[in-house]
């Protein structure tokens, strides 16, 4: 069992850009976007965005092809491979969506890197439409988060991975890699022996410089995919080091 969990954001932490904007941008969506960005939450807006989509017969495909010419940074791979290599447990929990996710992971080879994917559900509906879901059921009671959108409690996935914890004699070490504020929930459910990552000059980490008592975490800021790779094989050293003594 590793001893080492590294999570990752998605958008603006594991890839440079947005997924979903880079799907608006790239069908041709961005005015309709516009128009419709206060009167929906984010969730409910990139499933209508979906819809918009097809309507024009554009299919899955067409989306599907667009995901592909996402780029990861080099650095950004090879840190992900290494970490993989040296026995880490690698999890995404993101506000994104499975279907954009496993797609711009397959790309690069790096989706088996991935123990778990922790985001908004997709599936196909009876025209074959792809449609995005909350990963908090509308039919359940709604989380008592107000940190986070209705959608998505990072914080409860945080808690779900450290109640799935395995009560060995070494505890499990926690990396947590993030930018938004949706990431500053999970980051108040780091412990001492855990790091936090955030990207500097990004919302977590001004949550974070402005609520420094509330973190119990180590902090470790990165501001390039360089500096990302070269911090998070850093602490991976360390941490496997302290281990071993």
């Amino acid at each position: 069992m590793a001893k080492i969990v590294i999570i990752f954001d998605f958008d603006r932490t594991l890839i440079d850009g947005d997924s979903d904007r880079g799907v608006v941008t790239e069908m041709g969506l961005t005015e309709i976007f516009h128009q419709l960005r206060f009167t929906l939450p984010w969730n409910r807006l990139m499933d209508r965005m979906m819809m918009e989509i097809q309507s024009q017969g554009r299919s899955i495909d067409d989306i599907e092809s667009c995901l592909k010419k996402m780029p990861i940074d080099s650095h950004i791979i090879e840190a992900i491979k290494s970490a993989k290599s040296l026995g880490c447990d690698l999890k995404i929990v993101s506000d994104a969506n499975q279907f954009f996710i496993e797609k711009i992971l397959e790309q690069h080879d790096l989706l088996d890197c991935f123990s778990e994917i922790y985001t908004n559900p997709t599936s196909l509906d009876d025209n074959g439409n792809l449609r995005i879901l909350p990963y908090h059921s509308d039919a359940l009671s709604p989380h008592s988060c107000n940190l986070c959108p209705s959608n998505l409690c990072k914080g409860l996935v945080m808690d779900h991975i450290h109640a799935s914890s395995p009560n060995d004699q070494i505890p499990r070490r926690f990396i947590y890699l993030g930018d938004g504020g949706g990431d500053f929930c999970p980051t108040l459910k780091l412990r001492e022996c855990d790091t936090v990552m955030p990207r500097t000059d990004y919302p977590l980490w001004k949550k974070i410089s402005d609520n420094s008592l509330l973190i119990k975490a180590e902090v470790k800021e990165w501001s390039s995919a360089e500096e990302l790779q070269r911090i998070l094989l850093q602490l991976i050293s360390t941490i496997t080091k302290q281990e071993d003594s």
